[in-house]
C-alpha cells in the first residue's frame, strides 16, 4: 500500500519519499524487536488468509527464529538504504518509481521469509525476481542497464519455474503444500530426489550460485543503494534461506549433500579468484558477494547443527559489512566520479575522507575474519564447525576448499582497501574528491559499528544465533559466541588464513601478472550469450516452419497435436461405453446422410460460394434435427445464426475471387486424409466418452422443479434465460449487438466500395 502512496505522491515529494517509504521497514523492524522475546523462546506466530483453498493456495505466514533473523536483515538494513539513498539521489522526475519499485520488492522478500505455504512462497520468490528486474533497469536508457536486468530476469525466472516443479512434486509426495508441515514429514523416494534437484535449481540460480552467477556482476549497473539492499542483504540470501530450510529435513537424500557442497565450494573459489582480478570496485564486491554465497551454502546446506549455528552468524555479519562496503563504494563514485581502484590516489590523505576510510577498513576487515569483529566470530564457528567434520569421506576436502576461499577473501578485502584508499596506479589519478556529508556516510558509520559491537560483544547475538538455528534443526544446541575459544585446530586454521592471505595481498603484483598470463577460459558470460545465440536461432528455425504462414499448415499441426495429446489420452486410458442408439427414425438416417455429403462437399469443392451454401446446409440440417428432437426454439436459433453466418461470408465473398487458389501441401493428399479421418474418429469417441461421463443428477430437473415457485413461469426456458442465468443472457445480448454492429460497418463499407471508382481486376476478371 505504501509503495502505492509513494508512487503517487513521488512527483511533489521528490528524494523525501525516501524517508517516507522507510516507515515500512521502520515498522516492520520494531515489530519484530517487539515479538523477538517470544519468538526466540520458540513461540512461532503464525497467520493465515484464505486464497485459493482448492489449489492448497493460502498466504500462510509464519514467524520462528529464523524468520526474525532474516526479518531483521530485510527491514533494519532497508531502513538505513532508504536513508543513504536519500542523500545518494539528485532530485529526478522519476524517483517515486524508484522508491515505490523499491518498497515492494522490500515488502515481496518480507513475505518470502515469512510464508509458511510453499506456492505462496513462490508468488513472493517471483515478485522479487520481478521488482529486482525494475530497479537493475531503473536507468533504462542505458542499454547496459537494460541488458542486466533482463539477464538476471532470465536465469532467475528460469530457476523459478524449476523450483515450482519441485515445490508441486513435493507438495504432491507430502500430501501438503505446508512448509513446516512437509520439513516435520519429509516425504522420500525418486520422486523427491528429482523435486530437490528442481529446489536446488532455483535456489542456485536466485543466490547466484556457479555457473548461474554470471547475473550478479552485471546487475551492478543498477544504482548502488539497489547493490546494498537487493545484491548483499536480501534477494541473494532468498536461495540461501531456502537451502537453509530444507536441509535439516533433506541433507541425507541421494542428491543433496554432493550438489550443494560441489556447487559452493566451487562458488567459493570462482568467486574470489574472480574478485582479485577486478580493477572496478563494485565489481569486486560483486565477486566476493558470489564467494560468500558460496560459503554459505556450504554452511547452512550441509545439515549438521554445528554448520547452521555458524551459517546464521554468518549471514548477519555478511549482510552488515557487505551492505556498508557497497554504501562506501556508492561514495566514491559520486565524489570522485570513478569506481577505478587504479584512478583513486590516496584517499586517506584527502581531508574528510578518513572517517570513510576507518569504516571501509572495518567492514573489509570484518569480511577478512580479521579478530574482534563479526566477520572473524562467524568465520571462527565455521571452521570449529568444519573441523568436526560429519559429511563422510569429504570432510577434509570441505574444509580444504573453505580455508582456500577464506584466503581469497582476505586478499580481496585487502586489494579493496588498498585500490579504495591507496596510491594510484596510472599516471592519471583523479583530483582529489570532496568528502562525503555526514548523512551520506551515516548509515555506513552505523553498520560498521554494529560490526565492532559485535565483534567485541558477539553475545549479543548469540541467542539470535541459536534460536535461527533451532529453528531450522532441533538438534542445535545453545552456544555462547565468542571471542577466544582456548588454543584449537580452528583457531590454527584462522591464523593460516591471515597469514597466507597476507602474503597473497603483498604479493599483489605477482598475481596480476600471473592472471594476465593465463588464457582466458570460457566464462558464465560467455554461456550465457551462447545459450541466447542459440535459442534465437532455434526458435528462428522452429518459426520458419510452423510460422509459414499457410492456413493448412497450421489446421494441420492443431489437428496433429490434438490427435498426439487428448487423442492419445483418449484411446489408452477411457474405455468406450457400448454405442447407443443411433437413429429413431428413418428420417434422421436420411437427414445425417445428407450432412455428411453436404460436408464433404464444401471440404472438396473449389468454388468459394458453392462451398459456403453447403456449409449452410449443414447448420439448417442440424436445426431440422432440434425439430425432430422437439426443440424448436433451438431449431429457431440455429437457423437464425446461420441465416447471419451465409449472409457475413456473402458479404465478404463480393470482393473475392469465385474460385479458391489451391495450395498444395507437402505431405500428400493421403496424409491429409488420414489426419482428416483421425479427428473425426477423436470426436466420435470423445462424444460417446462425454455423452456417458456423468455420475450426478442433471441440473435439468432441478430447473424444472423451481421453475414455477421460484421463477413464477410455467416456460422453463424462459425462466432459466431470464432468472436462473439471467447474466448469461446479458451477455449473449451483448455479444449479438456487438456483432450486428460489426455487421452494419461490414456493409457500409462495402457499399462504399461498390459506390466508388472500380479497383484493379481481380483473379477472375471481376472488378
Amino acid at each position: 500500500m505504501l509503495a502505492v502512496v509513494v508512487l503517487l505522491a513521488g512527483p511533489r515529494l521528490g528524494r523525501s519519499s525516501f524517508l517516507v517509504a522507510a516507515v515500512a521497514p521502520l515498522a516492520t523492524a520494531v515489530w519484530a524487536a517487539s515479538v523477538a522475546p517470544s519468538v526466540l523462546d520458540g513461540a512461532a506466530r503464525t497467520t493465515s488468509v484464505g486464497w485459493v483453498p482448492d489449489l492448497g493456495l493460502a498466504l500462510d505466514l509464519r514467524l520462528d527464529a529464523f524468520s526474525l533473523l532474516m526479518v531483521g536483515l530485510v527491514s533494519g538494513i532497508g531502513v538505513l538504504v532508504y536513508v543513504y539513498a536519500y542523500a545518494y539521489f539528485d532530485e529526478r522526475p522519476d524517483l517515486g518509481r524508484f522508491v515505490a519499485t523499491l518498497t515492494a520488492f522490500a515488502g515481496s522478500m518480507l513475505g518470502l521469509v515469512l510464508s509458511d505455504n510453499l506456492l505462496g512462497l513462490y508468488v513472493f520468490w517471483e515478485l522479487t525476481s520481478i521488482t529486482s528486474y525494475l530497479l537493475i533497469g531503473f536507468d533504462d536508457a542505458k542499454a547496459s542497464a537494460r541488458a542486466a536486468a533482463l539477464q538476471a530476469i532470465l536465469i532467475t525466472g528460469v530457476g523459478g519455474l524449476a523450483m515450482l516443479g519441485g515445490f508441486v512434486i513435493l507438495g504432491l509426495e507430502a500430501s501438503t503444500f505446508s512448509l513446516s508441515g512437509l520439513l516435520a514429514a519429509p516425504p522420500s523416494g525418486m520422486a523427491v530426489d528429482v523435486a530437490l534437484v528442481l529446489v536446488l535449481l532455483g535456489a542456485c540460480t536466485k543466490s547466484a550460485q556457479a555457473p548461474f552467477h554470471s547475473w550478479l556482476p552485471r546487475a551492478m549497473a543498477a544504482p548502488t543503494p539497489v547493490s546494498a539492499y537487493l545484491h548483499s542483504a536480501t534477494m541473494v540470501k532468498a536461495g540461501i534461506y531456502l537451502v537453509a530450510r530444507f536441509a535439516p529435513a533433506f541433507a541425507t537424500a541421494a542428491p543433496w549433500q554432493p550438489i550443494v557442497l560441489t556447487v559452493g565450494l566451487a562458488t567459493m573459489l570462482l568467486g574470489g579468484l574472480r574478485a582479485l582480478r577486478q580493477h572496478d570496485l563494485k565489481l569486486l564486491l560483486a565477486y566476493g558477494t558470489i564467494s560468500q554465497l558460496g560459503f554459505l551454502l556450504v554452511l547452512l546446506g550441509v545439515g549438521l547443527p554445528e554448520a547452521a549455528l555458524a551459517g546464521c552468524a554468518l549471514l548477519i555479519a555478511h549482510g552488515v559489512f557487505k551492505a556498508a562496503l557497497f554504501m562506501l563504494v556508492g561514495i566514491v563514485d559520486r565524489q570522485a566520479h570513478t569506481r577505478d581502484l587504479r584512478r583513486l590516489h590516496e584517499l586517506r590523505h584527502v581531508p574528510g575522507w578518513r572517517p570513510a576510510m576507518a569504516v571501509a577498513a572495518v567492514s573489509a576487515a570484518s569480511m577478512a575474519g580479521i579478530p574482534l569483529l563479526v566477520g572473524f566470530v562467524s568465520k571462527e564457528a565455521a571452521y570449529e564447525a568444519l573441523v568436526h567434520g560429519g559429511v563422510g569421506a569429504v570432510d577434509t576436502l570441505v574444509l580444504a576448499g573453505v580455508v582456500v576461499g577464506s584466503i581469497l577473501t582476505f586478499a580481496y578485502s585487502a586489494r579493496f582497501l588498498r585500490g579504495a584508499f591507496g596510491p594510484a596506479l596510472v599516471d592519471n589519478p583523479v583530483e582529489a574528491p570532496a568528502p562525503p556529508g555526514r548523512s551520506f556516510l551515516g548509515p555506513a558509520v552505523l553498520l560498521a559499528g554494529i560490526t565492532v559491537t559485535l565483534g567485541l560483544l558477539p553475545g549479543l547475538a548469540s541467542r539470535l544465533v541459536s534460536g535461527a538455528a533451532a529453528a531450522l534443526d532441533a538438534t542445535v544446541e545453545p552456544v555462547d559466541l565468542a571471542i577466544w575459544h582456548g588454543l584449537n585446530p580452528a583457531l590454527g586454521l584462522s591464523l593460516l588464513t591471515i597469514a597466507a592471505g597476507t602474503l597473497l595481498a603483498l604479493r599483489w603484483r605477482t598475481l596480476e601478472q600471473f592472471q594476465a598470463a593465463v588464457p582466458r577460459l570460457p566464462s558464465a558470460d560467455d554461456a550465457y550469450a551462447a545459450t541466447l545465440v542459440g535459442l534465437n536461432r532455434l526458435a528462428d528455425r522452429t518459426s520458419a516452419v510452423v510460422q509459414s504462414g499457410s492456413l493448412p499448415v497450421y489446421v494441420g499441426v492443431t489437428l496433429l497435436t490434438l490427435l498426439a495429446l487428448p487423442g492419445t489420452a483418449l484411446l489408452v486410458g477411457t474405455e468406450l461405453p457400448p454405442l447407443p442408439v443411433l437413429a429413431e427414425t428413418p428420417l434422421q438416417i436420411g437427414l445425417a446422410v445428407a450432412m455428411a455429403g453436404a460436408a464433404i462437399g464444401a471440404a472438396v469443392t473449389v468454388h468459394r460460394f458453392v462451398a459456403v451454401l453447403l456449409l449452410g446446409f449443414v447448420g439448417y440440417g442440424m436445426a431440422a434435427f432440434f425439430v425432430i428432437q422437439g426443440a424448436p426454439d433451438l431449431a429457431l436459433t440455429q437457423m437464425l445464426v446461420e441465416t447471419v453466418t451465409l449472409l457475413i461470408f456473402v458479404f465478404v465473398l463480393r470482393r473475392l475471387p469465385t474460385r479458391a487458389p489451391q495450395v498444395p501441401w507437402r505431405v500428400g493428399t493421403a496424409s491429409r486424409l488420414l489426419v482428416a479421418g483421425g479427428v473425426g474418429v477423436l470426436v466420435t469417441g470423445f462424444a460417446l466418452v462425454a455423452g456417458s461421463a456423468r455420475t450426478a443428477e442433471p441440473i435439468s430437473g432441478a430447473f424444472l422443479d423451481r421453475a414455477l415457485p421460484d421463477g413464477g413461469g410455467s416456460n422453463v426456458v424462459n425462466v432459466i434465460l431470464v432468472d436462473f442465468r439471467g447474466l448469461d443472457t446479458l451477455g449473449e445480448i451483448t455479444v449479438l449487438a456487438v456483432a450486428a454492429l460489426g455487421i452494419v460497418s461490414l456493409t457500409r463499407v462495402v457499399r462504399g466500395l461498390t459506390d466508388g471508382p472500380a479497383g484493379p481486376p481481380l483473379e477472375d476478371g471481376r472488378p
